[in-house]
């Protein structure tokens, strides 16, 4: 099992900037790749971004040149630092743990999530 626990959402202007985190605890040893998926709402929850333990990453296209998915492999955290946020970026952010590329995210680790809120 695993444990994954968000921080560091709230309410910020359209502009500002965030940094959320990811603390995973258990079994880790078994997670290759770690995500930030987004839900807003009445709508389907969505990839942010992920990194894999080798350190690559991959963002959705809404937020490429904006937000920066990084680890911290000796804290077992990941981070996710959104700036120029905007009104679309609103909603319950969501880290995702899972063994590699041929799970499905659903059938993963999930967090609790943590609420972004952006004002204009």
């Amino acid at each position: 099992q695993v444990q994954l626990v968000e921080s560091g959402g709230g309410l910020v202007q359209a502009g500002g900037s965030l940094r959320l985190s990811c603390a995973a605890s258990g079994s880790i040893f078994s997670i290759n790749i770690m995500g930030w998926y987004r839900q807003a709402p009445g709508k389907q929850r969505d990839l942010v971004a992920a990194i894999t333990t080798g350190g690559s990453t991959s963002y959705a296209d809404s937020v490429k040149g904006r937000f920066t998915i990084s680890r911290d492999s000796a804290k077992n955290t990941v981070y996710l630092q959104m700036n120029s946020l905007n009104a679309e970026d609103a909603g319950v952010y969501y880290c995702n743990a899972r063994r590699d590329a041929t799970m499905r995210p659903l059938f993963g680790y999930w967090g609790q999530g943590t609420q972004v809120t952006v004002s204009s």
